[in-house]
C-alpha cells in the first residue's frame, strides 16, 4: 500500500503534465528531452522507494505501516513528576546526533527542535532525488509533557519539515523513526540510571544505619559492664552497713537492666520508656554519690508518648554525669526537661558541671552517634544542639517530631 500510494501520486503528476504537454503545441519541439526527464523521474521514484524500504528494514528490523511512515508519534510515561520528566526529555533530545536547534518552554512543558537528516547516499541522485523532497534535509521534533497524578506523560512527534500532503510524494529514509526510537531509548536509559541511583542511595543509607547502630552497641557494650560492676560492688558494700539502701539500689538496677535488654534496631521506643531507664540510672548514682548529685525531672505526661530512638536520652544523661559532675568534688545537678512547640518536642539534658572544652569533655563519639542516628531515622526533621549552660555546665537538646493524638493513644 505504501508503494502503491506513492505510485498513484506520481502517476497523477505525470498525467497532469501529459495533459499540459498535449495542449501546448510548441512543447512538441522538446518531445525527446521531456521523455528522457520523465523516464529519469520514474527511475528516481522507484529507486527512492526501494532505498527507503531497505533503510527502514535495516533500522527497525521489519517493514510495516508503523515503520515506513514519515511521521512518527510516541506516547511515553515517565515515572517522575512533570518538571523532572521535562528535564529528562529535554536532555535526551539535546543529545541526539545532528541536533541543530532546540526551543524549550518549561512553563508550558513543550520542546521544539530541528534535527538534520543523515546523508544516506544509497540512491542514484542522492538528495536531489524528487522522492527526497527536492533537497529538504531537516526533520523536526515536537514534544509535550502532560502532568498526571504521579508521573509525566510525554507526547512525542517526529516529522519532516514539509507539510503533511508531501507524504504522498516524498520519503524520509526512516530518519524520523530513527529519531523517535533514539529518544525513547535515551529516556529509558536515564530512568533506569535514576532508579539505580536511588537503589544505591537506599542501600548506602541502610549500610550507614547498620554501621551506626553497631558503633552505638559497641560503645554501650564497653560502658555498661563497668557501670554494672560498680553498682554491684556498691550494693555489696551497702549490705554490710545499710541493707535498705542496698535493696533500693538493686531495685533501680533491675529497672535499668529491664529497659536495657537488647531490642531490634527498628523497635519503637518512646520518651517515657527512655526516661524510666535514665531515672533508674540516676537513682543508682544518687545512692552512690549521695548529696553530690541532685536530679530534677520536668517532663509532662502528655509528651511521654513521643517516639524517640533507643539509648539517645541515656547517652546525654551519661555524658552529663561522666564529663560534667563526676570530675567535680562538689558534684552538681542534672535537669531533664521536655517541651512541645510547633509540632516538635525539645528534650533537654543539662548540668552545672565542668562545661565544654575541659580535659574531661571526652572524644564526642556518643554525640556523633546520636546525630547520625537522628539523621537516619528522621532526616532533617530532627537535630541535636549542645551549648554551654549558664552559669556553668552543658545543655544538650534533642529536637524530634511530635506524635499526633492517634499515635499517643496507641502508645
Amino acid at each position: 500500500m505504501f508503494i502503491l500510494r506513492l505510485a498513484v501520486a506520481w502517476a497523477l503528476v505525470f498525467g497532469v503534465f501529459a495533459a499540459l504537454y498535449s495542449s501546448i503545441p510548441f512543447l512538441a519541439w522538446f518531445e525527446l528531452p521531456i521523455m528522457l526527464v520523465l523516464f529519469g523521474l520514474t527511475a528516481c521514484v522507484l529507486a527512492g522507494t526501494a532505498s527507503h524500504l531497505h533503510r527502514v528494514r535495516l533500522i527497525a528490523g521489519r517493514v510495516d505501516k508503523t515503520t515506513v511512515e514519515n511521521r512518527q508519534r510516541r506516547q511515553i510515561e515517565i515515572p517522575f513528576e512533570a518538571g523532572e520528566a521535562f528535564d529528562l526529555l529535554d536532555a535526551a533530545i539535546r543529545e541526539l546526533p545532528r541536533i541543530e536547534h532546540v526551543e524549550s518552554a518549561r512553563d508550558s512543558l513543550q520542546i521544539r527542535a530541528t534535527v538534520g537528516r543523515p546523508k544516506t547516499g544509497d540512491d542514484l541522485l542522492g538528495r536531489w532525488n524528487p522522492l527526497r523532497g527536492f533537497g529538504v534535509m531537516h526533520n523536526q521534533i515536537l514534544a509535550t509533557v502532560t502532568p498526571t497524578h504521579d508521573s509525566g506523560s510525554v507526547t512525542l512527534i517526529c516529522e519532516p519539515e514539509t507539510a503533511a500532503w508531501s507524504d504522498w510524494f516524498f520519503v524520509d529514509d526512516g530518519t524520523n523513526y530513527e529519531n523517535a526510537e533514539a529518544i525513547v531509548r535515551a529516556i529509558s536509559r536515564r530512568v533506569a540510571a535514576r532508579r539505580r541511583g536511588e537503589q544505591d542511595r537506599a542501600t548506602q543509607t541502610a549500610v550507614e544505619k547498620e554501621l551506626t547502630v553497631a558503633k552505638l552497641s559497641l560503645l554501650h557494650a564497653q560502658v555498661e559492664p563497668h557501670f554494672l560492676y560498680n553498682t554491684l560492688a556498691s550494693a555489696q558494700l551497702l549490705t554490710r552497713s545499710d541493707a535498705a539502701r542496698a535493696d533500693e539500689m538493686l531495685g533501680h538496677l533491675i529497672q535499668y537492666l529491664r529497659h536495657s535488654l537488647p531490642r531490634d534496631e527498628d523497635a519503637p521506643s518512646t520518651l517515657g520508656m527512655e526516661l524510666e531507664r535514665a531515672v533508674a540510672y540516676l537513682e543508682i548514682l544518687r545512692i552512690r554519690m549521695g548529696p553530690r548529685l541532685s536530679v530534677h525531672i520536668d517532663v509532662p505526661d502528655a509528651l511521654r508518648a513521643t517516639p524517640l530512638p533507643p539509648m539517645m536520652l541515656q547517652t546525654l544523661v551519661e555524658n552529663a554525669i561522666k564529663h560534667g559532675l563526676e570530675p567535680r568534688t562538689a558534684g552538681g545537678t542534672v535537669w531533664i526537661r521536655a517541651r512541645r512547640h510547633d509540632g516538635e518536642v525539645a528534650i533537654t539534658v543539662a548540668d552545672d558541671g565542668e562545661g565544654l572544652r575541659t580535659q574531661s569533655s571526652g572524644t564526642g563519639i556518643g554525640l556523633r552517634n546520636v546525630r547520625e542516628r537522628l539523621r537516619l531515622v528522621h532526616g532533617t526533621d530532627a537535630s541535636l544542639a549542645v551549648v554551654s549552660n549558664f552559669p556553668s555546665g552543658v545543655a544538650a537538646t534533642l529536637t524530634v517530631p511530635a506524635c499526633n493524638e492517634l499515635e499517643a493513644a496507641r502508645v
